[in-house]
C-alpha cells in the first residue's frame, strides 16, 4: 500500500513535468484531494489545460513514457469525455494516478471537485458554468482485453477504498465490477460473447471454479475482502492468460488485495 508521502512525491514530479513543458498553459487537482484533502486511500487526480496549437494527446503520449521511464508506471486505461482525455496509471505500491489533459480553450471545472493550481481557466471560469448532465451508470469498457484488465485492476483498487472507508454497498458493486471484467476476459479467451453476460454461462467448467468465492457472501468488511480476494486473484489469472504486458507486475502490486 502506498504512503501519503510517495503520492505527494508523485504529485510534485508531475507538476514539475507541467512547469519544464511549454505547450501545459494550465493545471488543477481535481477528485478528492482537491477539496478536503481526500485520506490515505486516495489517488492521485491531475488535470492540465494544453495550448490550443498543440494536440493534447500528443502531450498525453508523451507524458505517458516519462511516466513509464522515469516511474515505473503501468498504463491501465483511457477514458474520453467530450475534449478531455483520461489516462489511468498504477504505480508501484498499487498508487494510482488520473491523468487528464484538455485543450486550453475548454479547461474549465467539470464538477464542484477542482481546484486550479495555475494558469486559467477557459473564458476566465473559476466556478462550474454549464449545467450538470445525467452520467452513465457504468463507464463504458470495450471489450478489448487490454481494456477489460485495466478497468478490472481500477475497480479493484476503489473496492479496497470503499472497504476501508466502511462504504459497504458501494465496495459490493465495485467487487462484483472486479468479478465481471474478469469474467469477460475469461469470455474473449474461449471465444464466447464478452458483453452483458451472454457468455459466461458457456464458460468451461474449470474457469467458472475459479470464481467460486467471488460473491460477496454479506455486506461486511470480511466478506467484501474475500470476495475482493478471489476476484483480484481471477483477474489477474485471466491477465496473464490473455498474455497481456506487464500482467504479472500488476499482480504483484495488487498483492496485498489478494
Amino acid at each position: 500500500m502506498f504512503t501519503v508521502e510517495q503520492r505527494d512525491a508523485l504529485r510534485e514530479h508531475v507538476l514539475q513535468l507541467a512547469e519544464e513543458d511549454e505547450r501545459v498553459v494550465a493545471g488543477a487537482a481535481v477528485g478528492s484531494l482537491a477539496v478536503d484533502g481526500g485520506d490515505r486511500f486516495s489517488d492521485l487526480d491531475l488535470t492540465f489545460g494544453i495550448a490550443d496549437d498543440v494536440p493534447a494527446a500528443e502531450v498525453l503520449d508523451d507524458w505517458a513514457r516519462t511516466l513509464i521511464g522515469e516511474r515505473d508506471a503501468v498504463h491501465l486505461a483511457d477514458l474520453e469525455r467530450g475534449p478531455t482525455t483520461y489516462r489511468v496509471f498504477l504505480l508501484p505500491d498499487a498508487l494510482q494516478f488520473d491523468l487528464s489533459m484538455t485543450p486550453a480553450a475548454q479547461f474549465r471545472p467539470a464538477g464542484p471537485r477542482f481546484r486550479l493550481l495555475f494558469g486559467e481557466t477557459a473564458a476566465g471560469d473559476s466556478e462550474v458554468s454549464t449545467p450538470r448532465v445525467a452520467g452513465n451508470l457504468f463507464i463504458p469498457t470495450p471489450s478489448v482485453a487490454h481494456d477489460l484488465f485495466g478497468w478490472g485492476v481500477i475497480y479493484a483498487l476503489h473496492a479496497r477504498a470503499c472497504i476501508e472507508r466502511g462504504r459497504v454497498w458501494q465496495a459490493e458493486h465495485y467487487v462484483g465490477a472486479v468479478r465481471d471484467h474478469a469474467l469477460s476476459l475469461a469470455c474473449l479467451r474461449q471465444g464466447l460473447p464478452a458483453v452483458q453476460a451472454r457468455g459466461y454461462d458457456d464458460l468451461s467448467a474449470e474457469t467458472l471454479a475459479r470464481f467460486e468465492h467471488a460473491h460477496v457472501s454479506a455486506i461486511e468488511p470480511g466478506p467484501l475482502r474475500a470476495a475482493l480476494a478471489a476476484s483480484v486473484l481471477a483477474l489477474m489469472r485471466e491477465g496473464e492468460e490473455a498474455r497481456l504486458p506487464h500482467a504479472d507486475v500488476v499482480a504483484q502490486r495488487l498483492a496485498e488485495l489478494r
